[in-house]
């Protein structure tokens, strides 16, 4: 049987399907307004949990959150690939589609804003008690999400500024690092820079 000159090439190894995923993830920030506020956002996640004492149930169901509301708009994102690759032409079916798609994503992106706002109040004494510290994580966390932001930006800039962005966010986190409450909220952030950068380093590499 022929293949045909569509069929996308298997993966011959796990590190070659995680390339792949891991390209996906990319194109997704790269060319999604709404995925790079998801980023952002997970950011500010991982600040607020490193910066605060949490319980256990708490960063879970954050994390989880966070997690949840990336992963359903890469599945919307695709989704809008496929109704674009099957439907060539204005049809209000493939609208309707993509409008649902995309507001469940919105009720997610909701529903994790109402359960983060409901963490820091229950949270509400331990945050007053630790004032000091989260002020400390505002200073240098604002800049870093703005390091964050810039990576994931539409504007092509030269390399070695993307490079000092990078730097200088990784120097930011590392402060935030020296008094962390929860070290796997610091290592979400790390990995929110590195998508971010990642993110920057494909948009160099575009035509």
């Amino acid at each position: 049987m022929t293949p045909s000159p569509f069929q996308t090439p298997r993966p011959s190894t796990f590190f070659a399907s995680v390339g792949y995923a891991w390209n996906g993830l990319i194109h997704t920030v790269v060319n999604q307004r709404n995925m790079r506020m998801h980023i952002v956002s997970a950011v500010l996640v991982g600040l607020v949990g490193s910066g605060i004492p949490l319980g256990l149930a708490e960063k879970v169901t954050l994390i989880f959150c966070v997690l949840l509301v990336l992963f359903a708009e890469m599945l919307n994102s695709a989704l809008e690939q496929l109704v674009d690759l099957a439907i060539q032409q204005l049809d209000e079916k493939a609208r309707l589609t993509k409008d649902a798609a995309a507001g469940g994503v919105l009720v997610l992106a909701i529903g994790t804003t109402v359960i983060f706002a409901a963490v820091l109040v229950h949270n509400a004494d331990a945050v007053l008690q630790n004032l000091a510290a989260v002020q400390q994580q505002v200073v240098v966390g604002t800049p870093l999400t703005i390091c964050a932001g810039a990576l994931m930006h539409e504007q092509k800039r030269p390399v070695w500024v993307d490079l000092l962005i990078f730097v200088v966010a990784l120097g930011l986190l590392g402060i935030t690092i020296s008094w962390s409450n929860s070290y796997v909220f610091s290592a979400m952030t790390f990995g929110m820079l590195v998508v971010a950068a990642a993110a920057a380093r494909a948009r160099q590499l575009q035509k």
